[in-house]
């Protein structure tokens, strides 16, 4: 993406330029909360096919995402082939397994009663696409010399972010999830050493008796997220 030579400040006029009202602006943020609340992690899913145009779409969203010194250190590999997620769905229930046997800390696992979590991930191999989420520690240069990557994990998780709420705009439920350690993911999908796995999103339609955990629905409110400085 970068060449050492062609590494300079250019300036461009503002190419995408919103102009509303107050009253419009309120009225957009509205809808997107509105839209937003609507957003639940779902563990059950049908195996109805996502066109991969959408996931596509949902991925080039992402990419749109800020990041430190606009290096972009991200990969998303998005799979559908069921071999591959059924591979990774038995080295992440191992690793699960592991982790609610006592690897976890008793502390963590009691904290995870009220979501109902187990290590049995079924959601793995019946959503249709899992996207992993791979963070670049470093990049390289078109001649293959290195460069440095600037706040990784914040560019990567605002990218996810954006990842996630594309894929919610597009009717599609997610979950998301973090074996630990993951380190499994890069040797199985063939990513490089400069390349960190962050997070399986498993994406797909919900099963007609998909369920989610009462507590899921309990949002801290505004008082208690937030501080105004006036």
């Amino acid at each position: 993406m970068f060449a050492k030579e062609t590494l300079e400040y250019t300036a461009l006029p503002l190419p995408d330029r919103a102009d509303l009202s107050d009253a419009q602006m309120q009225a957009e943020v509205d809808a997107f909360h509105a839209r937003m609340r609507t957003r639940h992690s779902v563990r059950d899913y049908t195996a109805r096919p996502v066109p991969r145009a959408v996931i596509e779409t949902c991925i080039r969203t992402a990419g749109s995402a800020p990041s430190g010194a606009n290096h972009q250190p991200w990969h998303f590999v998005a799979i559908s082939d069921p071999d591959m997620k059924a591979r990774i769905r038995t080295e992440a229930e191992e690793e699960e397994r592991r982790f609610y046997e006592g690897g976890g800390g008793d502390e963590w696992i009691k904290a995870l009663e009220p979501i109902g979590t187990s290590a049995d991930k079924p959601h793995l191999t019946t959503a249709p696409w899992l996207i992993v989420v791979f963070a670049q520690r470093w990049g390289q240069f078109e001649d293959g010399t290195r460069y440095k990557n600037y706040y990784v994990p914040e560019s990567v998780n605002i990218a996810t972010g954006f990842l996630l709420a594309a894929l919610h705009h597009a009717g599609l439920c997610t979950l998301t999830h973090t074996p630990n350690p993951m380190k499994f993911l890069a040797p199985a999908l063939g990513r490089p050493a400069s390349e960190k796995p962050t997070m399986i999103i498993a994406v797909g339609h919900p099963a007609p008796d998909a369920t989610v955990p009462a507590v899921a629905k309990k949002k801290k409110p505004l008082d208690q997220i937030s501080t105004f400085v006036e």
